[in-house]
């Protein structure tokens, strides 16, 4: 019986750990994408989503804010678990 080498075993691990990270980062997309659908659906418009900014200092615990920039608005929207999100519409 051939015994597996504990580090070559940790390293399989790995890579398997990290191949399956990129592929549920690249299934879930980005924030800029991820957000703009939320809001989409709460009815509120966000045609072609140019960049979602975390604002860390209007962030708590349990609530992220982000600054969500479309080509038609921009809006500051807080993330809270298990609820709908707060949109707020900023500047014109």
């Amino acid at each position: 019986m051939q015994l597996i080498c504990p580090i070559s075993l940790l390293s399989v691990v790995i890579v398997a750990g990290a191949i399956g990270w990129t592929s549920a980062v690249e299934a879930q997309g980005a924030p800029t994408d991820i957000i703009a659908a939320k809001i989409r659906g709460q009815g509120h418009a966000c045609d072609s989503p140019q960049s979602a900014e975390r604002d860390v200092a209007a962030s708590t615990a349990n609530e992220v804010v982000w600054m969500l920039r479309c080509q038609n608005a921009s809006y500051r929207v807080t993330l809270i678990p298990n609820m709908a999100a707060k949109v707020e519409k900023v500047g014109d």
